[in-house]
């Protein structure tokens, strides 16, 4: 069979990251506070986007349908590159992460 070798999944991993990274940026008011994270393993490739809070709406659109076009984008190119990929989308909440273990954020 034609399985795509380690390497190419790799290549593949990142074409498919570079991607989504040019359109979510397309799509939001703050490109730079955009990333997209590469979590792989033998069978499928998470892709985790993150994003500004005031741009998370812009990413999953009316009722979910742009985190959907996105997705189906994936789901594509999966079938092409004989690979699977998913797509989680992250508020960028940098309070949350400068929190400890535990701690609660304060509500001013």
């Amino acid at each position: 069979m034609n399985e795509p070798t380690p390497a190419a999944n790799g290549q593949s991993s990142e074409r498919m990251r570079q991607l989504i990274l040019e359109i979510v940026q397309a799509l939001v008011d703050q490109p730079d506070g955009v990333s997209v994270e590469l979590i792989e393993d033998n069978e499928a490739t998470i892709l985790q986007v993150r994003v500004a809070p005031q741009d998370i709406g812009k990413v999953i659109g009316k009722q979910g349908r742009t985190a959907r076009s996105l997705r189906t984008i994936l789901g594509a190119a999966s079938m092409k590159l004989r690979h699977r990929f998913s797509l989680d989308i992250i508020e960028d909440d940098d309070e949350e992460d400068d929190l400890e273990d535990g701690e609660q954020p304060q509500n001013s």
